[in-house]
């Protein structure tokens, strides 16, 4: 049985959307116990370091994240990993917005919350439509083509027959450098 870690800890969630994005500027210059880092868009929670997180904080901690948006990018999601941390007695600290959450149920801190986590969710509404509206644009104006294949035709022919001769597909999608789900969409 491992004995129980102390309380207090200071602990770190940084998210970043892609693998390319830097990740020190988010908390840059706190001084964390611990910090768990999130390469994965924000659209839902289902992040491993996200959930590794909310399972690893306890009562007396305190959570230290850069922007709400951070966090969560829907209210929803956003009030109910706030309530639920600060029910257990974790402190919810955002650097940007400088606002602190410890449970105390003020309609102050309830408001700021919502209105604060409206905004992160309206943003990302505003992204995805202007997103949609530039790849419109582009496909009309014939520059926008989507993403390049993974597998060539001939990669996928190759394929296609040496699992019929009885090779793992596992194997066949680290070889070709794709994950097995690309590996069986191709072959479908």
């Amino acid at each position: 049985m491992t004995p129980a870690r102390k309380h207090d800890k200071k602990v770190g969630y940084i998210r970043v959307s892609s693998l390319d994005q830097n990740t020190v500027r988010q908390l840059d210059g706190q001084e964390l116990d611990k910090v768990f880092t999130d390469k994965a868009s924000g659209k839902d929670t289902k992040r491993p370091q996200l959930q590794f997180c909310l399972e690893y904080l306890r009562e007396g901690d305190v959570l230290v994240v850069h922007s709400m948006d951070r966090l969560a990018r829907n209210v929803d999601d956003l009030r109910r990993i706030v309530q639920n941390l600060t029910g257990k007695g974790v402190c919810v600290q955002f650097i940007k917005e400088s606002l602190t959450f410890t449970g105390e149920n003020s309609p102050m801190s309830n408001l700021l919350l919502s209105l604060l986590g409206a905004v992160a969710e309206f943003e990302r509404s505003m992204i995805r439509e202007r997103q949609r509206e530039g790849i419109a644009l582009a496909k009309k104006a014939g520059v926008y083509k989507g993403r390049k294949p993974s597998l060539t035709a001939e990669q996928v022919k190759e394929i296609r027959s040496r699992v019929k001769a009885g090779e793992q597909k596992t194997g066949l999608a680290a070889e070709f450098k794709v994950s097995r789900q690309t590996l069986y969409t191709a072959l479908a």
